[in-house]
Formats: structure tokens, sequence, C-alpha cells
């Protein structure tokens, strides 16, 4: 079975790579050291700091696995794909909100940089998919959680 790509921009898999780092040197040893001074309170069946620094170590082991799964299948989103003037990964798009005029704009990435409160969105948002290949000037009907939405696109870049 083929291991899913994943989209990333060239500074979103520096940032993962730095994370891995992180999660590698130093946040492994933390939790090491809590599990170390957990043991010493004794029984550890009954032993709710055991517990929690094992459940912690868990979570950062499965964080470092997915991490550098995503890093060994990453897909470095090319800064010159397609045509200019049509929205596609990696380009940013703004756009305004039809009737009321609201302009928004967001950078579509892929689901690993996803961070909407960055204007980052993912290329398998709803809002992406519905303007993935449309140019400037075009109206677009826009499916969102929130009910549907149509927006001309004003600028790719």
């Amino acid at each position: 079975m083929a291991e899913e790509k994943h989209y990333m921009t060239l500074e979103g898999k520096q940032k993962l790579e730095e994370e891995l780092e992180y999660l590698k040197t130093e946040r492994r040893k933390e939790v090491v050291e809590r599990i170390k001074i957990a043991r010493s309170f004794g029984d550890l069946s009954e032993n709710s700091e055991y517990d929690a620094a094992k459940d912690e170590q868990a979570f950062v082991e499965g964080r470092i696995s997915q991490v550098e799964s995503m890093i060994r299948n990453a897909e470095i989103i090319s800064e010159d794909n397609g045509n200019g003037s049509e929205v596609a990964l990696g380009r940013s798009v703004k756009f305004k909100e039809l009737p009321d005029g609201d302009v928004e704009a967001y950078t579509i990435v892929g689901r690993a940089e996803a961070d909407p409160f960055e204007g980052k969105i993912s290329n398998d948002s709803p809002m992406a998919q519905s303007l993935l290949g449309k140019s400037v000037g075009e109206k677009v009907n826009v499916q969102t959680p929130g009910g549907d939405m149509e927006v001309e696109i004003m600028e790719v870049k």
C-alpha cells in the first residue's frame, strides 16, 4: 500500500524537521525524566503521575512517527506550478464575497501546513477545492459547512 503524499512548501518541511529534532532531542528526555520521577513515588498500580507520564510518552512517540512519515512522503509544492493567474497549491488567492463585498485572502497549502488563523487553508478544504483551477475574475460558488457562498476571485499570486 502506497503511503499518502503530504503536500507542503519547503518552509513547511523545514518546520516539520525542526519539530522532529525538538521531539527527539528534548521532548523525549523530558518525558523519560518525568517517568523516572513518577516511578520513585512507589506503587505503579495506583500512581497517576506515572500513568500520565506514560500517556505523554505514547503521544510524543506517536507524533514522532507521524512527523517522520510526513517528511518521508513530502511532496514539495513548486513555486511555478501551472498558469500564474490560476488558483493552485502554494498560491495565495484574494477574493470578495458576493454580494456584500467582504474581502478575504488565503494561501492554499497542504494539510500538514494548514493554519486558518495564519491565512493558510488545506488543499483538501471545501473552500480550496472550490477555488483550485479558477482564475482572476471568475465567480465561484463555494460550499462551506456554514452554507454556500459566491465569491469573485480578485488576485492570485
